[in-house]
């Protein structure tokens, strides 16, 4: 798993879904392994949608490249 280190979140574009902008959540509870964030990162030459792994009180940030996990730390 590759980690990608971003300085601030100038490198992250606005996005969000229709949910996101009625003040929704993807899923009931809140928590998941893929729930999808309000933006997307530039890396190589492309946007990928960021997503969040969150359980508990703690999160992940990810982007999927190739199926592969790619965290934003």
């Amino acid at each position: 798993m590759k980690r990608i280190y971003i300085d601030t979140e100038k490198d992250l574009i606005d996005a969000p879904l229709w949910y996101h902008k009625q003040g929704l959540y993807q899923t009931a509870s809140g928590y998941g392994r893929k729930l999808n964030t309000g933006k997307k990162y530039k890396y190589n030459g492309r946007l990928y949608r960021v997503y969040v792994c969150q359980y508990s009180n703690i999160g992940t940030a990810y982007i999927i490249v190739n199926k592969e996990w790619i965290v934003l730390s």
